[in-house]
């Protein structure tokens, strides 16, 4: 007779699964192990592998991947696997094995993001990551936050209700689309720095532009100045390769659902070792050790069929490779922004270098409201994008997936070119 122990152990096998059999797939990526990632990231024949997994709509071409990365078809049908098996399950599972398959994938994670296990936490998005974090701090009226005008709104939102609510100044910066080097970024949030100073709000990527900031420097700045650095990660993590211990900063937070295509619903939060008791809880929770990070992570009942996917969205990520994923993101991007660079009328609002960018670019039409920009290249061209319109950024956000293909973006090019010419 099976004893309770092995017992437990059987479900937690059968509810986290292996790794996906990827079958022929897997084996496609291992053949093309001796080309180099930017070698590979021009093979359109073989990305093209990647497109067969998704089911895509044919009414128009989608260049917003930036909100939500959906799944591709082996990872939907391991999401339904999981939903199947939590239902089969009920109360019992979320009775023994649930805290212990979110403590194994949550370790995968910070792995994957170059932290220790007990930095991190899973959350449902970026969001709720960074709004536990600015709501969360011990603050003092007269504290100064600095941030940028270009911070995802929900960001500034909760710094604007901190404002309210305990005196907190908000010190605002605007960023430039094409900075001329990383010193003068890093001089921006300098000179914004008094003796008041409590935290620097970041954007590893600026969400509305898609330009990659220099976290590392930003922080040794910042550190050295006695500030903390709160990083948006929100589009870096699963797009651009980097080490969590490099950047240097105090706390990250990122949304799965965006890069790593994970189900709706799942993000990430980490805090640096020291930091951790220095958070309030957003929910309270029975954990009383404030050096504990799962102190922070009390949720109530959650979807966790959704957690239980991110494993298998980990093993979908490593198999494609980093290297290779932001290889063949970063050429995609400069593929058609090379074509349209010296067009009249056509501005770019994203720096091209690749340190500087990566999959996201911003571009705009002299003369075009940016949201008549994206109306007309959906019903004109059947070209999906999402228009942006503030903090001196004027234009469609174009996001690419690794199943998009050149052919796509040619047709996106003549959709410009057409209606610059107009």
């Amino acid at each position: 007779m099976m004893d309770k122990r092995q017992f437990l152990k059987n479900i937690t096998l059968a509810t986290l699964g292996t790794p996906i059999a990827f079958s022929a797939f897997s084996k496609a990526f291992e053949a093309q192990k001796n080309k180099t990632p930017l070698h590979l990231a021009k093979d359109d024949d073989f990305w093209a592998q990647i497109r067969d997994q998704y089911l895509l709509k044919t009414d128009y071409i989608n260049l917003e991947n930036g909100y939500y990365n959906f799944l591709p078809q082996p990872l939907l049908n391991k999401y339904i696997e999981h939903i199947k098996e939590v239902n089969l399950q009920g109360s019992y599972y979320m009775r023994t094995v649930q805290f212990e398959n979110k403590k194994k994938i949550t370790a995968r994670l910070a792995k994957v993001l170059g932290c220790g296990a007990d930095e991190l936490i899973i959350t449902r998005n970026t969001t709720e990551s960074l709004d536990m974090v600015i709501g969360g701090l011990d603050w003092e009226k007269g504290d100064e936050a600095i941030m940028a005008y270009q911070d995802y709104g929900a960001m500034l939102d909760m710094f604007e209700q901190v404002q309210d609510k305990y005196g907190v100044v908000r010190v605002m910066v605007s960023v430039p689309n094409h900075p001329k080097n990383d010193e003068e970024i890093v001089q921006l949030y300098e000179q914004a720095i008094t003796k008041k100073t409590k935290v620097i709000l970041v954007s590893h990527m600026i969400n509305i532009s898609g330009q990659i900031l220099p976290i590392k420097k930003i922080g040794e700045m910042a550190h050295a100045k006695g500030v903390q650095v709160i990083v948006d990660g929100a589009h870096a993590f699963a797009h651009i390769q980097y080490d969590i211990d490099d950047l240097n900063c105090d706390y990250y937070a990122a949304s799965l659902h965006k890069w790593l295509s994970t189900p709706l619903g799942a993000g990430l939060l980490y805090i640096r070792k020291d930091h951790i008791s220095k958070v309030w809880p957003l929910l309270a929770d029975g954990e009383r050790d404030k050096n504990k990070i799962n102190r922070l992570n009390h949720t109530g009942t959650h979807p966790v069929h959704t957690d239980l996917t991110i494993n298998d969205s980990i093993d979908y990520y490593e198999m494609i490779g980093a290297e290779r994923k932001e290889a063949r993101l970063r050429y995609l991007q400069n593929y058609w922004t090379e074509k349209v660079s010296n067009i009249p009328r056509i501005i770019l609002n994203t720096p091209v270098e690749a340190n500087r960018s990566c999959a996201i670019a911003n571009v705009g039409i002299e003369g075009i409201a940016p949201a008549d920009l994206a109306k007309r290249l959906l019903k004109e061209h059947q070209i999906f994008t999402v228009a942006i319109d503030y903090a001196n950024i004027r234009g469609c956000r174009i996001c690419p997936n690794l199943y998009t293909t050149t052919k796509e973006l040619d047709l996106f090019v003549m959709a410009l070119k057409t209606l610059a010419t107009s």
